[in-house]
C-alpha cells in the first residue's frame, strides 16, 4: 500500500526531504503523498522514513491503494530505473 498524510499534519517539513522517491510534496493545505511514487521505502529502507520522522503520527497506510510487497518492489525498480536513465 502507498501511504498518505492525514489532516493532522502540522506542516513541520520533516517528511518531504526524507522520501527517497520524492513522493511527498506540499499540497494546498498540508503535505501530500503521490501514491504512484510511494513504495513505503521498499527497496531503500526497512521502514517508511516519513513515518519514522513524523512527530504527530499522521502517515498511515492508504486503504485506497492496496499493493503487495512484490508490487512495491516492482514500483521501486521502475522508479529507480527511470531516474537512472535520466541522468
Amino acid at each position: 500500500m502507498a501511504l498518505y498524510i492525514t489532516d493532522e499534519c502540522i506542516n513541520c517539513d520533516v517528511c518531504e526531504p526524507e522520501c527517497p522517491n520524492e513522493a511527498i510534496y506540499q499540497g494546498q493545505e498540508i503535505y501530500e503523498i503521490n501514491p504512484n511514487l510511494c513504495t513505503e521505502c521498499v527497496g531503500h529502507f526497512d521502514k517508511p522514513q516519513c513515518v519514522v520522522v513524523c512527530p504527530v503520527d499522521c502517515i498511515p497506510l492508504n486503504p485506497d491503494v492496496v499493493e503487495t510487497q512484490e508490487q512495491l518492489m516492482q514500483k521501486y525498480y521502475t522508479i529507480t530505473s527511470s531516474r537512472n536513465q535520466g541522468e
